[in-house]
């Protein structure tokens, strides 16, 4: 078998199946559990991979309320605020961001309340100039990944 898009139909297998073992993914390519392996690190040491996690299905657990929580920074305050988001738990994605806004961060919260405590707690800070919060009425999509794209 020829490698090239080895690594694009690797990555793709384990979108599919985080778990997979090494054996099985070999099968599954085509190719040794030592060639699976070998990409496997090599994608692992150059950032591509960076972990595997479940996927939690977080309102089943109770945390039913997402925001999406945007904020106007002094510009030298930005790494201190998306580093104050990025802490707290229950921000699950914090952005910089081009447009009217600097930071864009998506929380999960139990509810209204734990969010609204949460975000006042946030605004006490003299560097947020202005915020804009929104509630999710219905997550459409969330968590999806996309396989990549194979040339034959």
């Amino acid at each position: 078998m020829t490698y090239e898009n080895l690594d694009a139909k690797l990555i793709n297998a384990l979108l599919g199946n985080g778990r997979a073992s090494l054996r099985s993914l070999g099968e599954e390519l085509d190719v040794s559990v030592t060639t699976v392996s070998n990409h496997l690190r090599d994608l692992e040491s150059e950032g591509v991979v960076r972990g595997y996690t479940p996927i939690i299905d977080y309102d089943a657990l109770g945390y039913d309320v997402t925001a999406i929580v945007q904020l106007k920074v002094e510009g030298s305050a930005l790494p201190e605020i998306t580093e104050r988001l990025r802490e707290q738990k229950q921000m699950i994605s914090v952005y910089e961001v081009t447009g009217d806004y600097d930071i864009i961060a998506i929380g999960k919260f139990t509810d209204t309340d734990g969010m609204n405590r949460q975000i006042k707690e946030l605004l006490t800070d003299a560097d947020i100039r202005e915020s804009n919060t929104s509630v999710v009425l219905n997550a459409v999509s969330e968590n999806e990944q996309f396989d990549l794209e194979v040339r034959e």
